[in-house]
């Protein structure tokens, strides 16, 4: 094991969308593919339910295809054993991807060194995003790295409008970061104010439509 390898405790690979029959799109493959790579010994943990700008697709018995698990499908395909991948089914954006991945896994398995692997287009958005809710206090000494691949197999119009509404998100979380420093704070806001998981959310889930353009074939 070198020694890059050697370095990570766990390898993340955030959610990216499926496509219409429940497949991964090329970005991600190439995130999953990036993480094999870099992972050596270390556990690999896929990221993310879905998301709430489309409903999932479903499998041949009606259950919701779970974006995490399809990638662990993709991983044990390339002859990682399932016993070293973590899934997170419970999150529908990339905070939810930091929030879920810190709670739900790092912090019981005290994993403390990790690289998150994503897209270029979503790197800038996603470094900041776990780098906040990572150190959100009481906080347990993490070391975060990151690492993109590149947008394949997405189009030129859809890439130039995903990368317009990353940069605003980017904005936005910015500044929301600046008044939530602790873990408590931020499942007060998470869940109470995050229309992907406070309940008033979840209740008019379906009403209305995302007006996302051509962006909507990245999710």
């Amino acid at each position: 094991m070198n020694a890059m390898h050697a370095a990570f405790d766990v390898v993340l690979v955030p959610g990216g969308g499926l496509l219409p029959d429940g497949t991964l799109p090329p970005w991600v493959i190439n995130r999953l593919e990036r993480a094999v790579d870099r992972a050596g010994d270390a556990a690999i943990l896929t990221l993310s339910a879905g998301t709430t700008h489309k409903p999932p697709p479903f499998d041949a018995r009606g259950f919701p295809r779970f974006e995490s698990v399809e990638a662990a499908r993709l991983l044990v395909a390339q002859g990682i054993a399932p016993e070293r991948i973590l899934t997170e089914t419970t999150s529908y954006d990339t905070i939810g991807n930091a929030y879920f991945s810190r709670v739900i896994h790092a912090e019981p398995r005290t994993l403390r060194r990790l690289l998150v692997i994503t897209s270029d287009f979503h790197l800038p958005r996603t470094q900041f995003i776990f780098e906040w809710v990572y150190g959100l206090t009481p906080t347990n000494d993490f070391s975060l790295a990151f690492e993109a691949v590149a947008d394949s197999g997405i189009a030129a119009e859809a890439l130039s409008e995903r990368r317009a509404k990353e940069a605003r998100a980017l904005a936005d979380v910015r500044t929301l970061a600046g008044g939530i420093t602790s873990l408590a704070q931020f499942h007060d806001w998470f869940f109470t104010e995050h229309r992907a998981y406070a309940t008033s959310g979840w209740l008019d889930r379906g009403q209305g439509t995302d007006d996302l353009g051509a962006a909507l074939s990245t999710y």
